[in-house]
């Protein structure tokens, strides 16, 4: 059985992590995200789950990380200025490989910028706002279904690959409101689990990875394995290593334990693309529109297509190389000043021309703003 409801994008994202396993939320409200953390108060408690208002934001994701090395699935969400304070503590999930998922509601800025416009000036933080060479995974959505379905899977991913994930949405997405169908009993879906050890707690390495593995499994604290927690470069047994070695060894499982499995992290929606000879990018709260622009491009004789990356990082390059092969030109739209655009350029190399329609004025382009870009890029 299911049941039919009108949710915004943020409440569906509540709705998402409970049915995924959550059981703890630490975090700072802020506009546009302040939702899902009223939301969480309410719904935690009564699932058996804990949410915990923290003094900032660096803190609510410092609980967020105790809490997943507690074993629990733990969750935080922010916007602006308070994605930048999380900065720190995300270098150390992506070090010391503990499984979480950030919620960023993207608004204008920077600094206190336009807190209740849409925006997306922070494709490039997702993935280089912490310091230093690290690897991780964003996944965007576009509808307030897919905020449910995303959440799911982004609780997923992390677990699966002991690595922070970034659920990047927009003020247009948390705030509109659609239909969603979800079910009554969310215990019909399948929880993803991360690997816990099976050895003996004094054979256990905390950082060893089985034959064929390079995800390391995860025991919980005050289960009765011990293990050492470290944002220092460490060895298996993860206790601090300074040789160039160590460091080298760290770093490559850190990335191709990501790497390895592109296939099944990056998706991508294609939409009318089987004979389309010009191809629209976009994502998030910029992608409602490119479906509409798109569908009028076609009433008009024009053949448009449209790529959706649901997966922002890693970026989905050998499906933008695939795509250059195939039309004639390529118009990225983004709610920002030209970012994602980059990446588009650099996969396709110079095969086909790449545009950018950049809209940055504290609204969504409309469907025939984004046609008469089309037009101007095809001419």
């Amino acid at each position: 059985m299911s049941r039919i409801l009108l949710l915004q994008g943020n409440q569906a994202v509540v709705e998402g992590a409970i049915a995924a396993g959550v059981k703890f939320y630490g975090g700072y409200p802020i506009t546009p995200s302040t939702e899902i953390a009223e939301q969480l108060a309410l719904r935690l408690p009564q699932v058996g789950g804990k949410f915990m208002q923290t003094e900032d934001e660096i803190a609510g994701l410092g609980t967020v990380i105790g809490a997943s090395m507690a074993g629990k699935k733990a969750m935080t969400a922010t916007s602006g200025p308070g994605f930048s304070l999380k900065q720190e503590m995300l270098g150390l999930a992506c070090s010391a490989e503990i499984p979480c998922v950030i919620v960023n509601v993207q608004r204008v800025g920077p600094a206190t910028g336009q807190p209740t416009s849409p925006a997306q000036g922070e494709v490039m933080q997702t993935r280089w706002g912490t310091h230093g060479d690290h690897w991780l995974i964003t996944v965007s959505p576009s509808s307030v279904p897919e905020c449910f379905d995303l959440t799911l899977r982004a609780v997923a991913l992390s677990e699966k690959y002991r690595c922070p994930v970034i659920l990047l949405m927009d003020e247009v997405i948390g705030h509109m409101r659609e239909k969603i169908e979800l079910p009554d009993n969310y215990d019909e879906i399948p929880q993803a689990e991360r690997k816990r050890p099976t050895c003996a707690p004094e054979d256990y390495l905390a950082y060893g990875c089985e034959e064929g593995s390079k995800v390391p499994a995860m025991a919980d604290f005050g289960s009765g394995y011990r293990w050492h927690v470290s944002g220092l470069v460490h060895d298996e047994t993860g206790f601090p290593k300074g040789t160039g070695e160590a460091t080298r060894t760290s770093q490559d499982r850190l990335r191709t334990k990501l790497e390895d499995n592109l296939d099944d992290i990056v998706q991508v929606e294609n939409y009318r693309m089987e004979d389309a000879e010009f191809a629209v990018v976009a994502f998030g709260g910029a992608a409602r529109t490119a479906y509409e622009a798109v569908d009028m491009a076609r009433k008009e004789g024009l053949k448009v297509g449209f790529v959706r990356p649901i997966t922002i990082w890693p970026f989905a390059e050998k499906q933008m190389q695939v795509l250059a092969g195939k039309v004639k030109g390529i118009l990225v739209h983004e709610l920002n000043c030209g970012q994602y655009v980059l990446e588009v350029e650099r996969a396709v190399a110079g095969k086909v021309p790449v545009s950018l329609y950049a809209k940055y004025d504290n609204e969504s382009a409309t469907p025939a703003e984004l046609l008469a870009e089309i037009k101007k890029a095809m001419a």
